[in-house]
């Protein structure tokens, strides 16, 4: 599959170059490191990264009410902690940062070893780890995926409420509890910096459990039509959770149509609606993506009157 690149090497560059020219409300720092040109002058700031290949996060979500620095790595690569680091020193104000890591051991030891480096030169850093992806059984070692775009919005709000950093990292932890996700893919993703699929897939096969890096799922399962599949991930989801109301993200993961996704959307909501259950928030887009794969993830989370309150608060994010 041809892709619209120069050299592989550049592509991190150059993305985030093109980035500055329809986004005028951030700045790159470090090469690296997007952040709000209008940097807070008071509040907790809300710091998250990884690979690149997620678009639009993590740097479509830096904006008021969300994200005040993205940290981009290569494709499907966790940035270095001198990067983190960075931008942390670049968004604190002297109320604290909060660090939003995915449950990746990359991301995991490069954030939390940046964490330790700027408390060592007096900032305040609070961190919480998103494990929202149910098809991995040891809860320790779950994914995080779209569910962290949740975690963003959420933490965006709480600081712009002025809340303390201590309270944010508590309240994101609560609501991470009833925080779960899984996704399935129909085709596999091109990347761009090694000319591979990420793995292969036969036309009569799909994946569910797939992350967000290129791999492949868990359970590899005949193809089957759209509300067996709605059916199917529905059925993983509530192995976990009980809840009668729901918040639902219904997520592309980059190469699936809007079209294809209100199918999708139509199959799970008659799905959801079989089983007595009710969607007090519904959000349907690409909100966490892996390059141009065709598929989607579904992410649920307690009804909570606070939560949905923060994801309908206004942010400058495009992509939200």
């Amino acid at each position: 599959m041809k892709k619209l690149i120069n050299e592989k090497e550049h592509f991190l560059g150059d993305m985030l170059d093109g980035l500055k020219f329809h986004d005028e409300r951030v700045e790159v720092i470090e090469g690296t490191v997007v952040v709000r040109k209008d940097k807070k002058k008071e509040g907790a700031a809300i710091v998250s990264g990884g690979g690149s290949g997620h678009e639009p996060a993590h740097a479509g979500y830096v904006a008021e009410g969300m994200l005040d620095a993205a940290v981009c790595g290569e494709v499907f690569t966790s940035p270095t902690p001198d990067k983190v680091l960075a931008a942390i020193r670049h968004v604190d104000n002297g109320d604290g940062v909060l660090l939003v890591i995915k449950n990746y051991a990359g991301d995991v030891m490069n954030f939390e070893m940046a964490q330790e480096m700027a408390e060592s030169e007096g900032h305040k850093v609070q961190s919480v780890i998103v494990r929202d992806d149910v098809t991995i059984e040891n809860e320790e070692q779950r994914r995080g995926v779209a569910g962290t775009v949740l975690v963003h919005k959420y933490a965006g709000y709480l600081a712009s409420q002025n809340a303390p950093l201590d309270q944010i990292k508590e309240k994101v932890e609560k609501m991470m509890e009833s925080l779960y996700s899984v996704g399935m893919a129909v085709q596999p993703c091109m990347v761009p910096t090694t000319g591979e699929y990420g793995f292969e897939l036969g036309e009569d096969e799909m994946e569910i459990g797939i992350g967000i890096h290129g791999e492949k799922g868990i359970y590899r399962e005949k193809l089957a039509s759209v509300n067996e599949i709605a059916d199917r991930l529905l059925d993983e989801l509530f192995k976990y959770t009980d809840s009668e109301t729901l918040i639902l993200m219904i997520n592309g993961m980059g190469g699936t149509p809007d079209s294809e996704l209100n199918i999708v959307t139509k199959y799970v909501m008659e799905s959801l609606e079989k089983r007595n259950r009710k969607v007090s928030k519904l959000l349907v887009g690409d909100y966490m993506t892996a390059l141009d794969m065709q598929g989607f993830s579904l992410t649920v989370a307690d009804d909570d009157e606070e939560l949905i309150k923060a994801i309908n608060a206004p942010t400058e994010s495009k992509h939200f």
